[in-house]
């Protein structure tokens, strides 16, 4: 709780519930919403504007027992698809194999989850009830002003020192200036700080994380040391080149665009052409890596041993000029590493004890430390960073962080437990932050629509939950139709960002949650109460989704057009 010195003025403002808050000029006062026709104030206000929840109203973490012992299945597996609308394919996913490509390693083939609410007698209940809050006051409660200072400031740098203070044992945040990512990288993506992080620009998975529906984030990746050297010392080229060849593996390619690479400076054929012929733009798929990692054997639909990933969620910002922006203030950074490399044969193993184990009903259980977090089983650990009440990044706590592991274990859809890289833009252009704008809507791989217009499709909203009604005003008719004409020639920020108006909204709710440390009963930013959710899911009437909806064999990597790589 961040102590501040609070004024309890309360004013009638208007008729109705929660109007606005308003500053008196020149003495630093602010005064609280009311309930309408009540003198006492719905919350108390900080000397920066932002409504304040008393302690004793905050959730409690309990070491002993856990709130939701299902949190690794997601809020969105509880919308009520009324047997026709269907999110449920880009996580759940059964795979037939393309034609040349090697069979995935993952093996879950969950395609029949797909709107089954197949779930076990503790996840039949639906624990996520700030799907159901009534935010509405509070954000009215905030000025524009007040959130925009809010998510305008630094809560990432201050972190690390936080950490080695205590005597934290584990990954420490080693970036600087990622809260500011135009200081931070350089034009390829690569940190300027020597520490090796990579961003790479991808397309958001459908559709939590597009902008519109609440944050904004990013995804680095980077590799061991031993895959950036040469002879003992940093090259730039080399490590490129790695990275690339990570990029073929995860998509399965037997070329790709490189920055330029002289073959004759580092005496290798990049090419595959058999011969050395100087400066090359693309790269042929190889057996083994580059430099120091030349004895390391390259594998397909896998990372290597070592790979780690850093993935900030932050709100959503606002530039001068009303464009949506990737602000400073973090929701939440999350790490993973790869710990351990598993053969083909030990994950099969492992998808099949995971299924056995779901059919018995048996709740998930998963390795923990606090100083690595949860290990998946499938040789990754992950841990992550929250806000606590007043805005800094804490540890998440046990079940905060088993929250991560749905996604990151056993869905069919990822490949070696991971979503976001294999939605780079493929070779050069995928080297640099985050720009979704002047990105195509590129096919899912396999597909002909662009996949955020399939999306749409298949889904009937902009969301999981279809309760995004900016998102159905734009793309969608009167009758609520997809109007196809509409997206023609739009591009992915075009496509997937709000208003200047919602996205204010959505980081005023959040507030919320942050407020409360509510985030083990939700972390979506939900500005009225939810109606096509389920509260609890009848196995024995609840209608399942139609056969002719689910979509089998959907991919998460895309065909990106040419123009686009």
């Amino acid at each position: 709780m961040n102590a501040r010195k609070l004024i309890p003025l309360t004013l009638f403002w208007g008729a109705r519930l929660g109007l606005g808050v308003l500053g008196i000029a020149g003495l630093g006062l602010v005064i609280s919403s009311v309930t309408a026709g009540s003198s006492k104030p719905l919350y108390q206000m900080d000397a920066k504007g932002l409504p304040l929840i008393p302690a004793e109203q905050q959730v409690v973490q309990r070491a002993d027992r856990l709130q939701n012992p299902e949190a690794v299945i997601p809020p969105q597996c509880y919308t009520d698809t009324q047997g026709q609308f269907n999110p449920c394919y880009t996580c759940h996913q059964s795979h037939e194999f393309f034609k040349g490509q090697t069979a995935r390693f993952n093996v879950m083939n969950d395609g029949s989850l797909q709107g089954s609410y197949e779930f076990s007698d503790v996840g039949v209940k639906n624990h996520w009830r700030n799907l159901f809050e009534d935010n509405q006051a509070f954000i009215a409660a905030i000025s524009d002003k007040a959130i925009m200072d809010y998510i305008a400031q630094d809560n990432y740098s201050s972190l690390a020192g936080r950490l080695k203070a205590e005597g934290f044992e584990g990954y420490i945040p080693d970036l600087k200036n990622f809260a500011y990512p135009e200081q931070a990288f350089d034009s390829d993506g690569l940190a300027k700080d020597g520490s090796a992080w990579v961003a790479f620009n991808y397309k958001p998975l459908p559709s939590t994380f597009w902008p519109t529906n609440g944050n904004t984030d990013d995804v680095l990746i980077r590799l061991p040391v031993h895959f950036q050297n040469l002879n003992g010392v940093f090259n730039r080229d080399i490590y490129f080149l790695n990275l690339s060849l990570v990029e073929m593996s995860i998509k399965q390619k037997q070329f790709l665009d490189i920055p330029p690479s002289d073959e004759t400076q580092l005496r290798a054929d990049i090419d595959g052409d058999g011969e050395l012929r100087g400066v090359v733009t693309k790269l042929a798929w190889r057996s083994s890596f580059f430099g120091d990692a030349a004895d390391k054997a390259t594998a397909i639909l896998q990372y290597p041993l070592g790979t780690e990933f850093l993935h900030s969620v932050r709100y959503i910002g606002l530039s001068g000029d009303g464009e949506i922006v990737t602000p400073p203030r973090m929701k939440e950074l999350r790490y993973m590493k790869k710990h351990r490399q598993l053969s083909a044969g030990q994950l099969k193993a492992r998808y099949i004890a995971e299924s056995v184990e779901k059919d018995g009903g048996e709740l998930p259980y998963y390795p923990y430390t606090k100083a690595n977090g949860f290990s998946n089983n499938y040789g990754w650990s992950l841990i992550a960073w929250i806000e606590d009440s007043a805005g800094e990044l804490r540890q998440q706590s046990y079940e905060e962080n088993l929250f991560c592991m749905g996604c990151h274990s056993t869905v069919g859809a990822t490949i070696d437990q991971t979503f976001s890289f294999a939605r780079k833009q493929d070779g050069v252009k995928g080297w640099r932050y985050l720009d979704l704008r002047g990105m195509p809507d590129a096919p899912a791989l396999g597909q002909q629509d662009g996949e955020i217009a399939q999306y749409l499709e298949w889904v009937n909203g902009g969301d999981e939950f279809r309760e995004n009604q900016e998102m159905l005003a734009s793309w969608f008719t009167s009758e609520g139709q997809l109007d196809k004409k509409r997206l023609k020639g739009m591009d992915v920020y075009q496509l997937i960002t709000p208003s200047a108006t919602r996205a204010m909204a959505l980081n005023k709710a959040y507030l919320k949650v942050v407020r409360e440390q509510s985030y083990i009963y939700g972390r979506d930013a939900v500005l009225k109460p939810v109606k096509n959710v389920l509260a609890e899911v009848d196995p024995e009437t609840q209608t399942p989704l139609q056969e002719s909806k689910r979509r089998i064999n959907w991919d998460i990597r895309l065909n990106w057009p040419k123009e686009a790589q």
